[in-house]
């Protein structure tokens, strides 16, 4: 996967051409922060970005005040070291806050509750096990920290009979899209005990927003998934819930003395 992605790097892999590629990029990802900002997401304090690739995302959080210091890792070196800082250039990223690290995102090298916030962007889908990622995200994140992964490809409803005749084209970074449906998702969320909030991702404005609103879901699907690792408060509070459940349904017997 390595040498396929680092082959179909370039722009014209997933763009017509490097013009629509830079305006993709100055004009249209930047879209995500403030739509994530109206999700109620506070980004702040240490991040990191999995799967980062050429690192747009990393580009565009650097930039924002409370953010401190943005990892971007993605398990291409070259990537990371001779694209990214194009990318870091074309966004003005704040690259003084920037620390770019080669990285495998089934086993981070990472302190365990290090990151306020853990992002991807397209990333889950290259996952050989999404769920393996999901729990090393957990263990990274401080407790009460968000993970938000956005540009998934989901199956809408009605493309789900036909997914088989669906023609393949080239994803972000050039690799072949990965579909699946919303519920593999969110069973994936589940099975590693992170809770998930899901978003419907709307970045048009005027007429198209209330018409892309409508359709979300059923001809096409765009989500973010928000992902939150407990506090100790709600863990203590999930146990308690869990032993009341327990009592309810076998109640105590006292024995007559």
């Amino acid at each position: 996967m390595v040498q396929a992605r680092e082959a179909h790097v370039e722009p014209i892999h997933e763009f017509e051409s490097e013009a629509a590629w830079a305006r993709s990029l100055r004009h249209e990802l930047p879209r995500f922060i403030p739509f994530l900002k109206k999700c109620g997401l506070d980004f702040h304090g240490r991040v990191l970005e999995i799967g980062a690739g050429a690192g747009w995302l990393s580009a565009e959080l650097s930039k924002l005040p409370n953010v401190v210091e943005v990892f971007a890792t993605d398990f291409s070196t070259k990537i990371l070291q001779e694209h990214a800082p194009r990318v870091f250039s074309l966004l003005n990223a704040h690259t003084s806050k920037i620390i770019r690290t080669p990285g495998d995102f089934h086993k981070l090298d990472f302190p365990s509750n290090y990151f306020d916030f853990v992002v991807s962007s397209a990333a889950l889908q290259h996952a050989t096990n999404p769920v393996q990622v999901l729990r090393e995200v957990k263990r990274v994140l401080k407790r009460g920290g968000r993970f938000v992964a956005i540009r998934e490809p989901v199956w809408p409803l009605v493309r789900l009979k036909s997914r088989g005749k669906k023609k393949v084209t080239p994803g972000p970074g050039g690799l072949d899209l990965r579909h699946r449906s919303l519920s593999h998702y969110q069973e994936f969320f589940r099975q590693a005990g992170l809770p998930v909030e899901v978003k419907r991702v709307n970045l048009s404005r005027g007429f198209r927003y209330y018409f892309g609103q409508m359709v979300n879901g059923l001809t096409h699907a765009r989500y973010a998934f928000i992902g939150t690792k407990k506090t100790s408060s709600d863990t203590a509070g999930d146990l308690f819930a869990t032993r009341r459940q327990k009592l309810v349904k076998y109640p105590l017997v006292r024995s007559r003395s």
